[in-house]
């Protein structure tokens, strides 16, 4: 019994040690509890931001299926204030077109390796016929 579960216990010792390999170091210190000064709003910048995303195609595409002329758009924007302006310039920075591609690789890759190794395990095989 032993010497069938040794070859899987190893197997599985050797990915999780790779896993905890990758995962970054990461190291915490308090934070000061004083209130910084935001840094001065510059609407003409976060304007041009957000100008540029919405002459992109997509976005320029889904804002008409919702109903929304360009004036309209430029109408909304002229309403917002400059903090408004500057959080949705910023948000629009971290957006990310399409989602994280990485992220879904490495989870199909685990999920695989997770699969084979209880294959390995239980001793079962799998064979693909025509």
């Amino acid at each position: 019994m032993m010497r069938v579960l040794f070859p899987g216990v190893a197997w599985c010792l050797i990915i999780t040690m790779c896993l905890v390999g990758l995962i970054p170091r990461v190291e915490a210190g308090f934070v000061p509890s004083q209130i910084l000064p935001s840094p001065p709003v510059d609407r003409l910048q976060d304007l041009e931001t957000i100008r540029q995303v919405l002459e992109m195609k997509m976005v320029r595409e889904r804002l008409k299926q919702l109903g929304f002329t360009p004036e309209e758009i430029q109408a909304r924007l002229q309403q917002l204030n400059d903090q408004q302006l500057h959080q949705l310039a910023r948000h629009l920075d971290e957006l990310k077109v399409g989602g994280g591609g990485l992220e879904v690789a490495i989870l199909i890759l685990l999920i695989v390796t997770l699969v084979l190794l209880i294959l390995l395990l239980t001793g079962r095989r799998v064979i693909v016929t025509k």
